[in-house]
């Protein structure tokens, strides 16, 4: 990966570094110390039916989804949607979102955050907590530094319990 404000940056095709498991995995893309600010972003690939991110919001960021293959469930703010391979959708600062793959298909997603946030230290945190590496109490405490705050989203777990059981 290249990083200059006077160059393109670059991510050669299979250089991305990955973090996470079969049933979630992570391929990141740009922090935004690569990109002087502008954007963050990451791919990130969910099994059949595997949850993305739970309820959350930024303060800083506005995030684009863009589907490349399969189904992706999304809440954004009390509204839930499923947007198909070939469909976008940009959800603004401070509203509280979550996704994961509809219960009968992957999903492959692009993912950009605009300005950017320092977050590959988040994702290596998540995989951590995955490989019983970490707590739950250490990404709680690393809300502030990525920029991701937790919240109660009772209609999106009826969601995905209703997915799941369906």
């Amino acid at each position: 990966m290249t990083n200059s404000s006077e160059h393109a940056v670059s991510v050669p095709a299979g250089h991305a570094e990955v973090v996470g498991n079969d049933d979630a995995s992570m391929h990141l893309l740009f922090d935004a110390s690569s990109t002087g600010g502008a954007l963050s972003s990451l791919e990130v690939r969910l099994g059949v039916g595997a949850n993305g991110a739970a309820p959350h919001f930024h303060t800083r960021s506005s995030e684009l989804f863009y589907v490349v293959e399969g189904e992706l469930r999304v809440l954004a703010g009390d509204e839930i949607t499923t947007v198909g391979a070939g469909g976008s959708l940009v959800v603004p600062k401070l509203m509280p979102h979550a996704f994961g793959a509809t219960p009968d298909s992957p999903a492959r997603v692009l993912i950009v955050l605009t300005p950017g946030v320092e977050r590959f230290g988040y994702f290596r945190l998540l995989a951590r907590i995955q490989a019983g590496e970490a707590t739950l109490a250490e990404l709680a405490a690393a809300q502030d530094e990525y920029d991701n705050h937790f919240v109660d989203a009772p209609l999106w777990w009826q969601d995905r319990g209703a997915a799941a059981a369906g």
